[in-house]
């Protein structure tokens, strides 16, 4: 199974540029996409003329957050959110299970400016977390998306200057070091446990993608279970169209 996340920053804005094309070309199995902003309705593309089954999970405040899985294969199952309604408004969360396992569609929350909603950020990191370890209980895991931090030094191109920065402050370094320590596989440092200067995100200003200033925050996990089973992953950086560039893994399930 190939699967390919991307942050596309706006469904209809993509659009309008290459994602049409990507979607064509990226020979996926499935294909998770954050940050839609746009409700299924309002997408002009034909996903299912193309062979794509589609879920959907956009926010209530329109025009913001929502994610969405297109897959090859019908889903048995489709679950929006996490099941708790504290953080379930934001449509951040999309689960499609498969005969042999669950895929998870995630959009982790901001932590902002001033981390001004970092508590909420951690209180929405141990639900999330909560919640594919019961997904576990049934069968193993892939969730895949942006979540909004650096893990390490390694994942953003000027650690030193953003160490109390939204996405690498010590909090959220350490709720991801709680995934890690659940038994959830980094697929991509999995395969690449020391390159540098590989990210999935760049501020739009100040060239800095050109200059590639960036972050990686856009990852694939895997539950233990799978980790014999990973056959690939990378950083698709050579795709333009978003903020973010698509990441990719390859699992045999």
């Amino acid at each position: 199974m190939k699967l390919i996340s991307w942050n596309v920053n706006g469904i209809r804005a993509v659009l309008k540029k290459n994602f049409a094309e990507f979607l064509e070309s990226c020979d996926a199995d499935v294909v998770l996409l954050q940050e839609v902003k746009a409700e299924q309705d309002q997408v002009d593309y034909p996903f299912a003329e193309k062979g794509w089954h589609v879920a959907w999970n956009p926010a209530v405040k329109k025009g913001y957050s929502g994610v969405a899985v297109l897959s090859r294969a019908e889903p048995l199952s489709v679950t929006k959110g996490i099941g708790e309604e504290v953080h379930d408004q934001e449509g951040r969360v999309l689960t499609v299970e498969f005969e042999s396992v669950y895929v998870v569609g995630v959009y982790t929350p901001n932590a902002q400016n001033e981390l001004k909603r970092l508590d909420y950020r951690m209180e929405w990191n141990a639900a999330f977390l909560r919640y594919v370890q019961e997904l576990e209980k049934s069968k193993p895991v892939i969730f895949g998306g942006d979540l909004n931090v650096a893990h390490q030094e390694i994942d953003l191109a000027r650690p030193k200057a953003n160490r109390k920065s939204a996405g690498f402050s010590d909090e959220e370094r350490a709720g991801f070091d709680e995934i890690v320590g659940a038994g959830f596989v980094d697929s991509f440092r999995h395969f690449h446990p020391d390159a540098e200067e590989r990210y999935s995100w760049w501020s739009y200003r100040g060239g800095a993608r050109a200059r590639n200033v960036g972050w990686r925050i856009d990852y694939f996990c895997v539950s233990a279970a799978l980790k014999d089973q990973l056959v690939g992953a990378d950083i698709l950086d050579q795709v333009m169209g978003s903020d973010h560039c698509p990441v990719a893994v390859e699992v045999n399930v």
